[in-house]
Parts: C-alpha cells; structure tokens; sequence
C-alpha cells in the first residue's frame, strides 16, 4: 500500500465533514457570486440546446455571454469577501459545462459530426480535458507560490479554450465555405487535439490577474476606450471581432511563456546569489567549553 494512501483518507474525510459555509446564517454577499454562476450555467445549458437545433448563431453568443460572466464572479467575491468552498466547487462544475460539454456538442453539431466516430472522440478528449484541467487547478489552489506567477496560468483556461476552439465557427461564419470540406474538417480534428493539449499542459499563459489590483492613473481612461471598444465591435462584428482576438491570444502564449521563463530564471538566480553571499556555517566543530583545565591522556607503560 502506498505510505500516502492514509494520509489522502484522512484529509478527504476532514474536508468532508467540513461544513460548506462558517456560519449557520449566511450573508446575503456571499450568495451574489454564486448567482452570476448559475446565470453563466444556464447561457451553457442554452448553448447545447442551440446547438442541436442548428441556430450556431445563438450558440455562439451563449458561451461567449458564459465566459464573461465566468470572467467577473470571481472578482466579484473577492470584491464582496463572498468567497466560499460552495462557490468554488460550483464555479468548476459550470466551467465543465459552459466550456467542456458546451463546445464540444456546438463544434460536433457544426461540422466534426460528419466525420462519424473520429469527430466524436475528438470533442470527448476536449470535455475530458477541460475535466482534468479543472481538477488540476483545483488540487493545486493551496499551492505556495510567489504572487507574480498568480499573472499565469498553467496551460490554457478553460473559457479561453472554448473560444479558442471555435475559431472554425468564425470562419464558417464569416462566408469561408471551403472550410467544411473533408481535408478542411480533418485539420479541424488537429486543432481541437492541439486546444485540448494546451489545456492539459504546463505551458504558462497570461491570466490577467493582477491587472486588476493596481491601474497607472494614466492608463484608467485608454483602459476604458478599449474595453468600450471591444464591446461595440463584438456586438457590431462579432465573428471577425472573435476571429481576430483568438489569433492574437494564440500568438501572445509564446510572449507569456518566455515572460515566465524570464521571470523564473531571474529569480532562481537572484535566490543562488543571495544563497552564496550568505555567511557558510563553518565545518570545523566549535571547541567545548570545559572548566578551563586541560587533561592529556598518557598510555602507561608495561614495564613498569
């Protein structure tokens, strides 16, 4: 039996029998994040419905209204102090459906469906995958870490995969007729395989969190001109306005991952440095201190 094994029970029955919230009366603060979850939830449930009657339009705008609303619940609570192990354990089962199950029936409805089982088992590893990265990211929120990798997640998030992977969509949209062939629809079965691959993985992509804690005075108004922007041109355009922001997103991951690789060097080199000035414990014992009186031991001689 693995030494770890009782250890993981006992944790797991302690975080059981844990109550969910602190007190018998809960504020009602703390029930405002869970709300805006369970909205986002229902856009997801939504969208597969859309889905499957073939009004992609509407899909599409569902999951795309989720990953916003999945994008303020969190700052909210922590806006609110709402945060609470119900809203976590919720927030991840609406991520599973808004941008696991959603995407996976909106992309296999569109267009993977013709392929037959292959299209099939190429959405199943995306919805599994956006499964263990949510659990991963789970398992590690009591992680140390230094606060300026909090700027990074470890792969890509879920709602940016779900945008990103229906990026064919767009383009469908956008009058690319070609891109429903069959060679096309296969380089399509590709690019899901690689979204769900950029989930599962350690590669480190930017998550913005701590823009939000601290803002230069003279970055608030073109921060608001740019966010009034994006929002007029994705009601105005919505497919080119999507196509354009995942192409940008798919080319910053390899900015952020030497950002992080730059940063991580950095500051392994900066803790070597601060290890080697630091004063080495001597290796030579210190001398016992005695009653001051030295005693020499001389070997008796036999002889005598």
């Amino acid at each position: 039996m693995d030494a770890d094994e009782p250890f993981i029970e006992t944790e797991t029955r302690r975080r059981r029998r844990r109550s969910l919230f602190r007190h018998r009366r809960v504020p009602v603060r703390m029930l405002v994040p869970n709300f805006f979850t369970l909205l986002g939830l229902c856009a997801g449930l939504t969208s597969i419905r859309m889905g499957i009657e073939g009004r992609y339009d509407l899909a599409l705008a569902a999951i795309v209204f989720a990953a916003c609303l999945d994008g303020i619940d969190g700052r909210i609570a922590r806006l609110l102090k709402a945060s609470s192990r119900f809203g976590a354990e919720l927030d991840s089962l609406a991520d599973f459906v808004n941008f696991g199950v959603a995407p996976a029936f909106l992309l296999f409805n569109w267009g993977l469906g013709d392929l037959k089982s292959a299209g099939w088992i190429c959405v199943m590893i995306f919805a599994l995958a956006s499964a263990l990265r949510l659990a991963r990211f789970n398992a590690a929120l009591d992680d140390d870490k230094p606060k300026w990798q909090s700027n990074y997640f470890m792969g890509m998030p879920t709602p940016a995969a779900a945008i990103v992977l229906l990026l064919p969509v767009y383009l469908d949209q956008l009058g690319l007729a070609d891109i429903k062939t069959q060679w096309a629809l296969k380089i399509v079965l590709v690019y899901t395989v690689f979204v769900a691959f950029m989930m599962v993985s350690s590669i480190p992509t930017y998550s913005g969190k701590l823009v939000g804690e601290r803002v230069g005075r003279e970055w608030v108004l073109p921060i608001f001109v740019v966010a009034i922007g994006v929002v007029a041109f994705l009601f105005t355009y919505p497919y080119e306005t999507l196509t354009v922001l995942t192409l940008i997103y798919l080319g910053f991951i390899p900015v952020s991952w030497r950002n992080f690789r730059d940063r991580s060097e950095g500051e392994s080199a900066a803790a070597a440095a601060a290890q080697a000035a630091s004063p080495q414990p001597s290796e030579t014992p210190a001398p016992q201190q005695g009653t001051g009186r030295i005693f020499t031991f001389r070997p008796t001689d036999p002889t005598k």
